[in-house]
């Protein structure tokens, strides 16, 4: 390897590849309902009614809402509402752990067995779309994670820069490396390992993403807001968390890990928070640049969800009665 490019990668060996690919390939998730929406769209209240009517318990479907004392800024259901309503996937690991979409389809088809197990239905409730995705149209998994190699691409990004990253990624799969964005330095790592690993390319094993699935297998409802009234109530919901506490429990996070693992501390309203807590940004200015990051998340989310043709809208407009909602909701997951 000179100092100007970076090494191809090597072919894959026989002894490379796992004795069963079907170990890899993770089915989507039968016999669930699915409801979805932005950010702020009400998607809390209504999943609690639905899951009374339908004598179901939830699971959520955030991949924040899994960190333990992350809970002002994730929005997440309060103690007497999950009292309410059994609640799966919350608080399950400490925001300094990694937690990858894999793990969370795995742990979430265990949670969704033995609800269906006890008699009763389940309702996979949250935002975050790769997660509701990889649930309805299944998930490549992969080979586990081979430290050495992504040690050694790390080295290789310091030295050679992201551009040379994604131009490796380009000569062993040109579709993936059109798509990602050359900061998504966690992405582009992982498909160079699955490349090397498998001989194939990720976008390959990623071709049930393109495929939707079946409407009455997968009853999904998504919830359809006025994106002006959604950002007027993603900016109330923002000043709500800041006056519930939101600086104290992220200096509470600081005091007791130090520092959040890379992905919680990513995470809107947390990383402007530790910003402020470090004195880089004022508060007002923290306040202001998490309205703006939520704003941008939702409309990312909504990008992600005109893409899931099996999603049927549910209109929220202001004065709409909840038991209105609610009945629509049921009505789709009871026709399929």
């Amino acid at each position: 390897m000179n100092d100007t490019e970076p090494e191809n990668l090597p072919e894959a060996t026989q002894d490379q590849f796992p004795k069963s690919f079907d170990n890899w390939i993770h089915p989507p998730l039968t016999g669930c309902l699915f409801l979805t929406g932005a950010t702020g769209s009400g998607k809390t209240p209504l999943a609690l009614a639905v899951a009374e009517e339908l004598d179901a318990e939830i699971i959520s479907l955030d991949s924040m809402a899994i960190y333990r004392g992350m809970d002002i800024g994730t929005a997440k259901p309060s103690r007497q509402q999950q009292q309410s309503i059994p609640h799966h996937m919350l608080d399950i690991v400490d925001p300094t752990e990694a937690f990858s979409v894999s793990s969370f389809v795995v742990e979430t088809h265990r949670c969704a067995r033995k609800i269906l197990d006890s008699g009763k239905r389940v309702l996979v409730c949250g935002g975050t779309p790769l997660y509701l995705k990889s649930l309805i149209r299944g998930l490549f998994l992969g080979p586990e994670a081979d430290w050495d190699f992504r040690n050694s691409i790390e080295e290789d990004l310091k030295r050679y820069g992201q551009d040379a990253m994604l131009a490796r990624l380009a000569q062993v799969d040109p579709i993936l490396a059109d798509k990602l964005h050359p900061h998504d330095h966690r992405r582009i790592i992982r498909a160079l390992e699955v490349a090397k690993h498998t001989g194939k390319p990720l976008s390959h094993w990623q071709e049930q993403f393109d495929i939707p699935a079946d409407k009455t297998q997968f009853p999904s409802a998504v919830l359809s807001i006025d994106r002006t009234w959604l950002h007027q109530r993603i900016n109330e919901r923002v000043d709500s968390m800041l006056a519930a506490g939101l600086e104290a429990e992220v200096r509470s996070l600081l005091k007791k890990h130090e520092t959040l693992g890379r992905t919680a501390a990513q995470a809107v309203g947390y990383r402007e928070m530790i910003d402020y807590v470090e004195q880089k940004t004022s508060l007002e200015e923290a306040s202001e640049l998490i309205k703006a990051h939520t704003r941008q998340f939702a409309r990312r989310q909504e990008i992600w969800f005109r893409g899931l043709t099996e999603l049927q809208p549910i209109e929220v407009k202001p004065g709409k009665p909840m038991e209105e909602m609610v009945a629509e909701i049921t009505a789709v997951f009871n026709a399929n």
